[in-house]
C-alpha cells in the first residue's frame, strides 16, 4: 500500500500554520484540482482527481481541533478510523463536519461566481443566468462629441412556433430525466461527501427530449435577430461601453437574462484627433501668410472659429482655442481645440513667381541674419560643435 504523505506537506503549509493559513491553502489547491475543472478521462484528469482527494483528506484533519491534534501526536495512525488510535478517526456528526462545509462552499462560490446556479423556487431545477454579449459599435467624432441615437442589430430568441416552445416534435412530449429523476441536478460522492452538480443529461432543465423538433432541434427556441435603440451620450470616448441590461443571452430554467454591453470605437478623422477632453488639428498656412501674419480661418467641431497669425509665425507654432474641444461625460467643462500650425512651401511656381522669390532671396541673404534669427542660432551651434 502506498504511503501517505504528510498532511502539512500536502497542503504546503507550516507545522504551526494557523487555521486561516491552512484554510486558504486548501481552498487554493481544491479549486486547482476540482474534478469540474478537469474533466475528462485521460492520465490528467484522473491525477487531479487523486489530488484533489489527497487535499480534502489533509484539510479534514488539519482544520479540526482535535483530529490535528492527535496526528500531531500519533501520525496518519492517530486519525485512521480502522487504527483504533488515540484521534478516534473522524466524526460524522455535525462538529467534524461543519469547517470542511464551509471552505469548501466558499470554493463553490468562487468556481461559478455571481452567474453560477441556484434552485428554482420550486426547489427542484437550477435556473442560471444567461451569458453577457458585447457589441461593437464604431461613430464619428461629431456623434461621439454631441451625443446621438442609433440603432443597432442584436440576437434575440424566440419560441419555436413549430413545438410551442416545447423542443419536442409536435405529436409528442419531453420525459423526466432518469439521470436526475428531475430534479436538474446529480450528486456526486466522494467518501463522506457529496458534491452537487448540473446534470450532464438533462443540463439542468430535469427533462430530456427522446423526440426533439426539427425547426429548434430540441431547444424550443429559435434565433432571430432584433433592432434596439441605443443612445450614446455626449462626451463619450473610445473604449467606454454602455450597458442594456436584460439584452444578453437569455437564462436557464427562467433565470434572468444577461445584459448587453455595447462597447464605443471612434472613426479616424479627416481633420481632428481627440486627445481627453481636448482636440487637436493641422493648419497648412501659405509662406506668404506666415510671414505677414494676418487672420484665418479654422474648423472646429462646432462651426468654424478664426485665429490671428502674428507677423512672422513660424512652422509648429500652436494656438489654443479655449472651450472648443469637447465636454466629457465626467466633466465640468468641455476640453480645448490646438491648431497646430503648418507652413507651407510654395510649389509648381510660374516663372514671374520664380523670379519675384529670387529677387526675395537675395535681399534676404544681403540683410543678413535679421530675418532668419533660427537658423542664425543653429549656424552658431554647428560651429561651436566643429571648435
Amino acid at each position: 500500500m502506498a504511503t501517505k504523505r504528510d498532511f502539512y506537506e500536502v497542503l504546503g503549509v507550516a507545522k504551526n500554520a494557523d487555521d486561516d493559513a491552512i484554510k486558504k491553502a486548501y481552498r487554493k489547491l481544491a479549486m486547482k484540482h476540482h474534478p469540474d475543472r478537469n474533466q475528462g478521462e485521460g492520465a490528467d484528469a484522473k491525477k487531479a482527481e487523486e489530488k484533489f482527494k489527497e487535499v480534502k483528506e489533509a484539510y479534514e484533519v488539519l482544520s479540526d481541533a482535535q483530529k490535528r491534534a492527535a496526528y500531531d501526536q500519533y501520525g496518519h495512525a492517530g486519525v485512521d478510523p480502522n487504527a483504533g488510535g488515540a484521534g478516534g478517526g473522524f466524526r460524522g456528526g455535525p462538529e467534524g463536519f461543519g469547517g470542511f462545509a464551509e471552505a469548501f462552499g466558499d470554493i463553490f462560490g468562487d468556481m461559478f461566481g455571481s452567474n453560477g446556479g441556484r434552485r428554482g423556487g420550486g426547489g427542484g431545477q437550477r435556473v442560471y443566468r444567461g451569458a453577457d454579449l458585447s457589441y461593437s459599435l464604431e461613430i464619428s467624432l461629431e456623434e461621439a462629441a454631441r451625443g446621438t441615437d442609433t440603432q443597432i442589430r442584436i440576437p434575440t430568441w424566440e419560441s419555436c412556433g413549430t413545438c410551442g416552445g416545447s423542443g419536442a416534435k409536435p405529436g409528442t412530449s419531453a420525459k423526466t430525466c432518469g439521470h436526475c429523476g428531475g430534479s436538474g441536478t446529480v450528486h456526486l460522492r466522494q467518501g463522506f461527501f457529496s458534491i452537487q452538480q448540473t446534470c450532464p443529461h438533462c443540463h439542468g432543465s430535469g427533462k430530456v427530449i427522446p423526440d426533439p423538433c426539427g425547426t429548434c432541434h430540441g431547444a424550443g427556441k429559435l434565433k432571430k435577430q432584433k433592432t434596439l435603440e441605443v443612445k450614446i451620450p455626449a462626451g463619450i470616448n473610445e473604449g467606454m461601453r454602455i450597458r442594456s441590461a436584460g439584452n444578453g443571452e437569455p437564462g436557464v430554467n427562467g433565470g434572468p437574462a444577461g445584459d448587453l454591453y455595447i462597447e464605443i470605437h471612434l472613426k479616424q478623422h479627416d481633420i481632428f484627433e481627440r486627445d481627453g477632453d481636448d482636440v487637436h488639428c493641422t493648419v497648412p498656412v501659405l509662406l506668404t501668410t506666415a510671414a505677414l501674419g494676418g487672420h484665418i480661418e479654422v474648423p472646429t467641431l462646432g462651426g468654424k472659429a478664426e485665429i490671428e497669425l502674428p507677423e512672422g509665425t513660424q512652422h509648429g507654432k500652436t494656438f489654443r482655442l479655449k472651450g472648443k474641444g469637447i465636454k466629457g461625460l465626467r466633466s465640468s467643462y468641455p476640453g480645448d481645440l490646438y491648431c497646430h500650425v503648418s507652413v507651407e512651401t510654395p510649389v509648381k511656381l510660374t516663372e514671374h513667381q520664380r523670379k519675384l522669390l529670387k529677387e526675395l532671396d537675395k535681399s534676404f541673404r544681403e540683410a543678413g541674419d535679421k530675418h532668419s534669427p533660427s537658423s542664425k542660432s543653429w549656424t552658431d551651434r554647428v560651429k561651436d560643435l566643429f571648435k
